[in-house]
């Protein structure tokens, strides 16, 4: 029975990378289609929006078979729990890429795209923290973990600098007010990424410490 309950948790666990490979995708092709101003690639996005749907209702219902059938305690329990919640996260990452791509199909239409901010530098970092949330859980890697949640901080803060960086635009430049809210959107859903990312590396570090960090200030430091 536990050989089998290892082989279920395997094969749970490759699913679940499965669907962050697919995921990571999306927000990484979503991006593109801002920086190569490209309608077709975010159409492409939006319209695939259900096979990521499809993903996490297949990894939710093997893991409730699991639970169901095996029982499992300690570790094999949290990790059934992380991937519940983990799953949960990586749908919602799918939605903001196709929130993303929708911004980047209205941008496309544009004469000149008004970015009032580093746009790729902050999209790399927020797909950076996401790889880095999906390689902290296979190498159960919680000085990682420990580190995107320091990240998250600094994207919190770009994000709050965009509100005032794009109010000022729209004073100066009210004709492109239109097009300044949709960057400001997506500089948003950029943040809200940059959080589920966050919330992986949490339940990684739930996951290996069984211990609950969420609400609690990181301290982590490079020092």
């Amino acid at each position: 029975m536990e050989r089998h309950l290892q082989r279920e948790i395997n094969n749970l666990k490759d699913r679940l990378l499965a669907m962050s490979a697919v995921v990571e995708k999306r927000v990484a092709d979503a991006t593109q289609s801002i920086v190569s101003r490209d309608p077709d690639l975010a159409q492409t996005i939006m319209k695939g929006d259900y096979e990521i749907d499809e993903l996490e209702v297949g990894i939710e219902e093997e893991c409730l078979k699991i639970l169901a059938l095996h029982q499992p305690v300690a570790i094999d329990l949290r990790f059934i729990i992380a991937v519940l919640k983990i799953n949960s996260d990586l749908e919602r990452v799918g939605d903001l890429a196709v929130n993303i791509a929708e911004r980047g199909a209205f941008l496309a239409t544009q004469n000149q795209i008004c970015m009032p901010f580093d746009f790729v530098g902050m999209a790399t970092r927020v797909q950076d923290m996401l790889g880095n949330s999906i390689k902290s859980l296979v190498n159960l890697d919680i000085r990682l973990a420990h580190r995107i949640r320091a990240e998250d901080n600094k994207i919190d803060a770009i994000n709050r600098q965009m509100y005032d960086m794009v109010k000022t635009k729209i004073a100066e430049n009210p004709e492109h007010a239109n097009c300044l809210l949709h960057s400001l959107s997506v500089c948003r859903h950029l943040e809200r990424i940059a959080d589920h990312a966050t919330n992986i590396a949490e339940d990684v570090i739930y996951l290996a410490e069984a211990q609950i960090v969420r609400h609690t200030p990181e301290t982590f430091s490079e020092e």
